[in-house]
């Protein structure tokens, strides 16, 4: 009885001494995602940039001789200026809309036209529009005292917005500084993820599936942003050519609906409607009324060819990753969701082609 009493104690110890180990590994687990929870978004961006601009990061310096440092601080210079003229160009633009706008009402010089009398007849709206516009059109002033406690909720609502746009834009930029920094060390980074790939999923999956990792994020990269700057290309050149006000201001938009996974026809549309209204129609306005419809509907086309490309997992994994990881996590799902989804794709399939091991005692058929 001595020995099994020495033997049951010593289990109990030890089984002492594991739970208290875990206990203490899961609390300093704990209180380091919590330290570092507030910069896990912004460490994210900056990983999913590092991988999507190496590739650029090595060509640079290959092509320059420059030493990983240098090459890329010149890949982050050349990311900014990309980002940072065409919002620049767009705030300008924006500021002096609303300059000429305050100036315009502030001189009296612009009125509210007087309503038809069909615009009564319109279904639902049409009286509450009409007696609206009728009034804006004898005291515009009068009508904007009377709506300003709904302007004031509107302007906040704006304001906060345009905060919240201001703080993720922000975030955006440091991302990118940091995602230099990465792509410095990206040797060492490369050969770290390996190492915890296999370290997770042993030495014959490890290598592959961070491979897997990094090209599911390279051809997001390509088929979500490459789509939409090249959509944003086609209709807005389209714009300029044809002289729609506010052109630069609609080719963003195009670029972030693209961004978004939302359709470009809801632009396209609005334009097209408004040429015809005031051009009228004409073989000028039927042309490009064809060219930027087909063109709001390239990505339709492009996106097959392009999101899966590289990728060893289907083309409607990473699409369907895509588009669920953007539902549940926002702009940063879009590359998140494909990658889960991706590695989970694949490991499901190496377990079942795993063999179970034969009986060597049992008979084969």
């Amino acid at each position: 009885m001595q020995p099994s009493f020495k033997l049951d104690s010593a289990l109990s110890r030890g089984l002492l001494d594991v739970l208290i180990k875990a206990g203490l590994v899961a609390a300093l687990v704990i209180f380091a995602f919590q330290v570092f929870q507030p910069f896990l978004e912004l460490m994210l961006w900056a990983v999913i940039l590092a991988v999507t601009l190496y590739p650029l990061h090595q060509r640079i310096k290959r092509g320059t001789g420059l030493k990983d440092g240098y090459a890329a601080t010149l890949v982050v210079l050349l990311v900014l200026v990309v980002l940072l003229v065409p919002i620049y160009l767009v705030v300008v633009s924006i500021s002096e809309s609303v300059d000429g706008l305050v100036t315009l009402l502030k001189s009296g010089a612009w009125s509210v036209p007087t309503p038809s009398e069909s615009v009564a007849t319109w279904p639902l709206i049409g009286p509450r529009v009409y007696t609206l516009w009728l009034a804006a059109s004898e005291s515009l002033s009068g009508v904007l005292n009377s709506v300003m406690p709904q302007l004031k909720d509107a302007g906040r609502v704006l304001l906060g917005a345009a905060a919240s746009a201001g703080g993720a834009f922000l975030m955006f930029i440091a991302a990118i500084i940091i995602s230099g920094v990465i792509m410095a060390f990206g040797e060492r980074g490369e050969v770290a993820a390996q190492r915890i790939a296999i370290r997770v999923s042993g030495e014959s999956r490890g290598k592959p599936i961070a491979r897997l990792c990094t090209a599911t994020i390279r051809a997001v990269a390509q088929g979500v942003i490459g789509i939409a700057f090249i959509q944003m290309l086609l209709i807005g050149v389209g714009f300029v050519v044809k002289g729609v006000p506010g052109a630069g201001i609609l080719a963003i938009a195009i670029l972030m609906l693209g961004i978004a996974q939302a359709p470009a026809t809801l632009i396209t549309l609005p334009v097209i409607a408004y040429v015809f209204h005031a051009e009228g129609f004409t073989v000028a306005t039927i042309v490009f009324a064809i060219y930027t419809f087909v063109a709001g509907l390239a990505d339709n086309v492009l996106k097959p060819l392009l999101l899966g490309r590289g990728v060893d997992v289907p083309m409607p994994v990473v699409l369907i990753g895509a588009l669920g990881g953007m539902v549940v996590k926002g702009i940063i799902g879009l590359f998140i969701g494909p990658v889960i989804l991706g590695v989970t794709y694949v490991l499901f399939w190496q377990w079942v082609a795993l063999q179970v091991p034969e009986d060597p005692a049992e008979p084969s058929a």
